[in-house]
Parts: C-alpha cells; sequence; structure tokens
C-alpha cells in the first residue's frame, strides 16, 4: 500500500550529485512530493530530505540504491509518524483587499500564520505547518486578493536517535577511506 516516506540522505557536498540522486527516481517513475537539500550538523556534510508516496519495499530499494552512490555516506526512510516535519509558505496579498476587511490580521494569527512585510500595494505573509495547514491558507487568503504564493519542501528531523548516533563516526570512515583511495 502506498503511503508518504521522507528519504533522509547525509552526503558530501559534490557537483552534480543531486542529479544522480533525482535520477534513482526517475528511473523509476516514482515523482518526489518534496525535495530539500542543506547543510547537516555535521561540518561538509550535507542532508537531502525527500518526500514520496510509494509502497515501503520500494521506498527500502531506493534507499540502497541511494547508498551506492559515492557521495552518500548514509540513507535512511521514516513514515510520517517517525519524523516532526514542516513545511514553509510565504503569501502575498493585496493590500487594499486585505484592509477592506479587517478580519483579515485576526484569522492570520489564528492560523498561526504572521505578516513578514507590508508594502504599498502588498504584504507577505508567512505560515509554517504541515502542507494542508498552509494550502487551508492558501483557500482563506484567495477572496482577499492572493496574487502570488511560495511553499519550501519538507523539513524534518528523525524522531528515534539511534540510526544517527554513529552518524560522525561514520562520515570520519568515509573521509577515511576516500583519502586513503586518493593516495593509491
Amino acid at each position: 500500500m502506498n503511503k508518504d516516506f521522507t528519504i533522509t540522505a547525509f552526503t558530501e557536498n559534490h557537483i552534480g550529485l543531486l542529479n544522480r540522486i533525482t535520477s534513482v527516481f526517475t528511473r523509476r517513475h516514482l515523482n518526489i512530493e518534496s525535495l530539500n537539500a542543506s547543510e547537516s550538523q555535521i561540518p561538509g556534510i550535507h542532508r537531502f530530505t525527500i518526500v514520496l508516496n510509494t509502497t515501503e519495499e520500494m521506498v527500502q530499494k531506493l534507499v540502497l540504491q541511494l547508498e551506492k552512490q559515492v557521495e552518500v555516506i548514509k540513507a535512511i526512510y521514516h513514515t510520517d509518524e517517525e519524523t516532526v516535519f514542516q513545511e514553509i509558505t510565504l503569501f502575498k496579498v493585496s493590500v487594499e483587499k486585505a484592509a477592506q476587511d479587517n478580519l483579515v490580521e485576526r484569522l492570520i494569527r489564528d492560523k498561526n500564520a504572521r505578516i513578514l512585510s507590508i508594502e504599498q500595494d502588498f504584504m507577505i505573509i508567512e505560515k509554517t505547518g504541515h502542507k494542508a495547514e498552509n494550502d487551508d491558507l492558501i483557500e482563506f487568503l484567495k477572496p482577499y486578493g492572493l496574487i502570488d504564493y511560495v511553499k519550501s519542501g519538507r523539513v524534518s528531523l528523525i524522531k528515534p536517535n539511534e540510526e544517527l548516533t554513529d552518524l560522525r563516526k561514520m562520515v570520519e570512515e568515509a573521509r577515511q577511506a576516500n583519502e586513503n583511495q586518493e593516495l593509491n
């Protein structure tokens, strides 16, 4: 049965790696729902957070394929229940239409959003939350002159720590192995 999985891949930061990672999904005709790449807590190591909807059997195969990439130090997958995750959405809303109804600011606050900037013609609103919450705010803002919006990819942290406790050791071993290969 298909469900959402979050794959976290810890990698070195090399040119072309993103392309090689996404090609693993393309070859299997799988759509990436969300992708985020950033620095990790370990200097020189990056974290890819990839969300997709598939079977557990398929996600297990994907993780094994990702780990075959030389620059991938560790890849793991988790269900939504095993992670804490959020997305950020920025909205550009017409000031004129929003000002016609004084309830907008109160309702934005009730939805745990905040106004980041107010310009002459528009305001920028930020909402951090789950995808469904952010999508609800999109629908709410449409009658108030929603001009544009942009959504981030999912950012997430894994609840259990067991898989990551030896990550630093794995990084050092991988770096040492790479240095040894370069010397030979």
